[in-house]
């Protein structure tokens, strides 16, 4: 579960340290106060993006931290599995934003992005105030029920994705092939002028690399014996030259060596010097000898040079890329000259990856149509605890219009909410409210099959009042029972289920403004719900309703 969230300068949080409890954790305030910029916080710190504008004004950077506690198997063995350090099931992300870079860290370690976003699903579920429109696109129903079904799903998509990805491949290259006579001899006579051109240069891998430098060497190579000759000149044959001078020097020595033992090292070590120096002498003299300028081989070095640019131009712009081309080049010219057994080859193993892969997808969808009972009576069940008592809900599996990657199904999730009227589509008769309930009810199903210890729900309350505001409260006390939720509501009766209550607040002068976030106590909340109860104006008989509505609330709670 989430334990603690930590964030500094982001927007209008100058700093805030939240911590949170086990069970249903519930964040108020007015409008505007910053609920969103706190539940986005926790978004941008398991992998969303990060405007750059959040930082607030005045500060070089923004911190967002989050720190868990999990018991779950499957987060340890991703986190094993990402090689990050795993100890006592504490897990804390940090991610700090500067104007020009972000900087991702999970338990002190740095993490591309990529893996963040493969670890964060695993640690909670975060339900955006515009995610209920994502029920309203039919494939979205599809990805639920794979999820709600994905032990046995996933690999049997997957292999639906293999064969899929291969059919593909091989009906496009059949349709590349597909020419009249005329044209294939036309491009066979081109294909068959082209290997030749680069069959007969013979390439080499590297060998223009090579070229290119001996090249250089010959074109200036004036310019290198000029400036090797006056180094070998102040070295050995100019007057006062270092040779002579070393030899000087160490008569003079040698004259006095006697006189001091010292003496003697310095001039063994003034030999070594006079030594090193003439035979580098000799190595200089006979590289300026292997400098001599040949006339045809620089001819045909430059010749040479020119076949491989014009090939470069024409194929590739490296020699890997010339035989790169010819490689694709005698695989199509094999196929046009071969033309009718080629095609006659494909289109059979086109027919048995055909047969093969609409096996597969007929697997695909059997173990759909296992899973779409069980999860359509468990969002019944669910819908039946969120005030619709003569819900009618069931899940339309139906053929698709082709193969697709991910199989060859269409998912419709069909809907009745009233007596007497047949299902009909989601999308084309649930409401706001309604969506905002169904939403609720299948990722608190999706929780359960995943094992998710940690819900967050951003104003999950939007289109609902009344009894089903108090259903909706009902359920979320219920699903905190056994996980933890975190919820941003503007309902009372929600409001009023709170284990842990927590105020935000704007508070402004006027140099800046500053979102706080703190926790209430049993008199504040009693407060803030008659605040959401009465608005402006608390009388007496408000704040008794607050108080009834908490006393009943925790009643509730208690017999949970």
């Amino acid at each position: 579960m989430l334990i603690n969230l930590h964030v500094k300068n982001l927007a209008l949080i100058e700093e805030a340290d939240v911590d949170f409890t086990s069970h249903l954790n519930i964040l108020t305030g007015e409008t505007g106060a910053g609920k969103s910029v706190l539940i986005g916080s926790i978004q941008s710190a398991l992998g969303g993006k990060i405007p750059k504008d959040m930082i607030r004004k005045g500060a070089d950077s923004a911190l967002i931290e989050l720190i868990f506690h999990t018991e779950s198997k499957t987060v340890e063995e991703k986190m094993r599995e990402l090689e990050l350090p795993f100890e006592d099931g504490e897990i804390i992300i940090s991610r700090r934003i500067t104007s020009s870079r972000v900087i991702n860290k999970v338990n002190d370690t740095s993490i591309t992005l990529g893996k963040l976003k493969e670890l964060s699903p695993l640690l909670l579920d975060l339900s955006g105030q515009h995610e209920n429109q994502l029920l309203l696109r039919e494939q979205n129903h599809l990805k639920i029920l794979d999820s709600y079904g994905r032990d046995l799903i996933t690999p049997a998509k997957e292999e639906v994705g293999r064969l899929f990805a291969e059919y593909s491949s091989l009906k496009k290259d059949l349709a590349a092939v597909s020419i009249d006579d005329e044209s294939r001899v036309r491009e066979l006579e081109f294909l068959k002028y082209e290997i030749s051109e680069i069959e007969a240069a013979s390439l080499r891998e590297g060998e223009d690399l090579e070229l290119e430098q001996d090249y250089r060497k010959i074109f200036h190579s004036k310019e290198i014996i000029e400036e090797c000759g006056q180094a070998y000149d102040s070295l050995a044959e100019a007057n006062e030259c270092v040779s002579d001078q070393l030899g000087r020097s160490i008569q003079r020595l040698s004259r006095v060596q006697d006189l001091d033992p010292d003496l003697s090292g310095l001039t063994d070590q003034l030999l070594s010097i006079d030594g090193l120096v003439s035979d580098f002498c000799r190595d200089l003299a006979s590289y300026i000898s292997s400098l001599e300028f040949d006339q045809e081989t620089f001819q045909e070095l430059e010749d040479r040079l020119d076949v491989i640019n014009h090939l470069k131009s024409k194929y590739g712009g490296s020699i890997p890329a010339i035989l790169a081309y010819l490689a694709r080049s005698r695989d199509r010219y094999d196929k046009l000259a071969h033309y009718e057994e080629y095609v006659a080859d494909q289109k059979a193993r086109l027919k048995k990856l055909e047969k093969a892969l609409a096996e597969a997808c007929g697997r695909l969808t059997a173990l759909r149509k296992d899973a779409s009972l069980p999860l359509a009576q468990s969002i019944r069940d669910a819908l039946h605890d969120l005030n619709f008592p003569q819900v009618s809900f069931q899940i339309d599996l139906r053929p698709a219009a082709h193969f697709r990657a991910d199989g060859a199904d269409d998912v419709a999730f069909m809907i009745s909410v009233n007596p007497g009227q047949d299902p009909r589509p989601l999308q084309d008769i649930a409401s706001g409210g309604e969506l905002s309930r169904i939403m609720l009810a299948i990722k608190t199903i999706l929780a359960d099959e995943e094992q998710i210890e940690t819900l967050i729900f951003d104003e999950i309350d939007t289109g609902i009042s009344g009894r089903t505001a108090q259903k909706v409260s009902e359920k979320m006390a219920l699903i905190a029972r056994g996980r933890q939720v975190i919820a941003i509501t503007h309902l009372p009766q929600i409001a009023s289920m709170a284990d842990a209550h927590y105020l935000i607040e704007k508070v402004s002068d006027d140099n800046s403004t500053i979102s706080n976030i703190y926790p209430l106590t049993d008199q504040a909340s009693v407060e803030e719900l008659a605040r959401m109860l009465g608005g402006s104006k608390i009388t007496d008989a408000v704040l008794e309703n607050a108080r009834e509505m908490k006393r009943l609330a925790g009643q509730y709670r208690s017999s949970l």
